[in-house]
């Protein structure tokens, strides 16, 4: 595939990193206003560094968006009268619907928006996609894509504000709690990166379990915890202290945030 990531920045450094790793890219622009930070990715012979999104747009296949939103239309306006009809336009922009993304480049594209999340970069990541109605004849494609980076799921479009606050946002939450338990592990007598390893790996070991077994979390947590034993205990006190209620307060939180951005 002849891949253009238009604005580099994190997550798009993060999906450009997943499918270099993944080799399912034949040439790949990464286009930025300043190349500087882009210098990593000059050991692929598949990359292109460039500023120049013309000629990112002009020979490519797939147009990953993942610019500021606030520099979406602008870069749409410029560049809508170089997309080809067989382009796939893909955006990967909080808040910027697929009416919004039409009312600039038309409804005769091919158009989809994703909702990746950093986690790309080492093949893990969970991402969700809608499309609109001629961007559905090319959503395998575009699900091939980014199961090469972990895992897809298509859904409506009115669902992905929710998804980017547990996807992408939960990426930050999840590593949250990772730091709590090697805080609590150093506090326990461990040194500070035998704390973190324990807390990483715990933390790997119990969402592969899930994964693997397919079993409700309260089915595992029921495993481990013996009558007055320890596990129990914990769990007990931090429910008491408002782990789970915090938790999904913060979520709602985000999406009440994330809803103030206009789309």
């Amino acid at each position: 595939m002849k891949v253009a990531i238009i604005g580099a920045g994190s997550l798009g450094q993060s999906i450009a990193k997943g499918l270099l790793k993944n080799n399912v890219v034949h040439t790949l622009y990464l286009t930025k206003r300043n190349t500087d930070s882009l210098s990593d990715f000059n050991v692929y012979k598949e990359v292109i560094i460039t500023s120049d999104n013309v000629k990112a747009v002009r020979n490519s296949d797939i147009l990953i968006f993942a610019v500021q939103p606030r520099h979406l239309k602008d870069i749409l306006d410029h560049l809508k009268y170089k997309f080809k009809k067989d382009q796939i336009v893909i955006s990967v922009i909080t808040g910027f619907s697929l009416a919004k993304i039409e009312n600039i480049i038309g409804n005769k594209h091919y158009t989809i928006r994703a909702m990746p999340n950093t986690a790309a970069s080492v093949g893990q990541s969970m991402t969700c996609l809608s499309a609109n109605e001629k961007g559905k004849q090319k959503i395998e494609l575009a699900k091939t894509i980014f199961n090469s980076l972990g895992r897809s799921m298509v859904i409506p479009e009115e669902q992905l504000q929710a998804a980017t606050v547990i996807c992408a946002s939960g990426i930050a939450f999840w590593m949250r709690l990772i730091r709590a338990t090697t805080q609590g592990a150093i506090q326990l007598g461990f040194e500070a990166d035998e704390a973190h390893e324990l807390a990483m790996q715990t933390c790997f070991g119990a969402a592969t379990l899930l994964k693997e077994s397919g079993k409700h979390p309260e089915a595992e947590i029921d495993r481990v915890t013996t009558p007055g034993g320890c596990t129990i205990e914990g769990l007990n006190e931090m429910e008491h202290q408002g782990l789970s209620s915090s938790l999904i307060q913060g979520i709602n939180k985000s999406f009440d945030k994330i809803n103030q951005i206009k789309n």
